[in-house]
């Protein structure tokens, strides 16, 4: 009877050992709620779909959403390996937020824009002063008014009001129910 029980309680496994059915282990379930993530930086945010479509959705209301749609068709060009590819993409981000006819114009300074003949030869990193601009007006100003609005604390009490759901399955659940099998 002894070994039964000593067997039994070997098969148990510490906190930091438990998996879910995936594999994956149940501590990765237990990540910040995505709106304490956005709040702790605009980089958090801008990492998260979700809160880039969120970010989105304020940064249109306050008619500056080509700031947001600039910073991502940048990030989006230093990916880019092909060279014409490249050339593409850098002329479609110029006539699209840098040039004076742009349909979405991002407000940067005038000396730092781009003449057109650099998009001919283009690189990686040929916007990333604009982009950090841009960044930068984001993070001191919309960033922090998104942080104050409706939309972001809407959404931040409908993950609360979630998380104290009756269905919500802590970590603490889980491993009781694993732990008494």
């Amino acid at each position: 009877m002894f070994n039964r029980a000593v067997s039994r309680l070997s098969r148990k496994r510490p906190p930091s050992d438990i998996h879910d059915s995936d594999g994956s282990s149940s501590s990765s379930h237990q990540t910040p709620k995505s709106t304490a993530k956005w709040a702790s930086s605009l980089e958090n945010l801008l990492e998260d779909p979700e809160g880039v479509k969120r970010f989105r959705e304020f940064l249109k209301k306050e008619f500056s959403e080509e700031n947001v749609l600039f910073w991502l068709a940048c990030e989006d060009f230093k990916k880019t390996q092909d060279k014409k590819q490249m050339q593409e993409k850098a002329k479609e981000i110029y006539l699209t937020f840098l040039s004076s006819k742009a349909s979405s114009q991002v407000n940067v300074e005038g000396q730092s824009r781009l003449n057109e003949k650099i998009l001919e030869e283009p690189h990686p990193l040929m916007f990333q002063k604009l982009q950090d601009q841009i960044f930068n007006l984001m993070k001191y100003d919309s960033y922090s008014r998104f942080l104050k609005s409706d939309l972001f604390l809407k959404h931040k009490r409908t993950e609360e009001e979630d998380e104290e759901s009756p269905d919500a399955q802590t970590a603490a659940k889980r491993a009781s129910r694993i732990y008494n099998t």
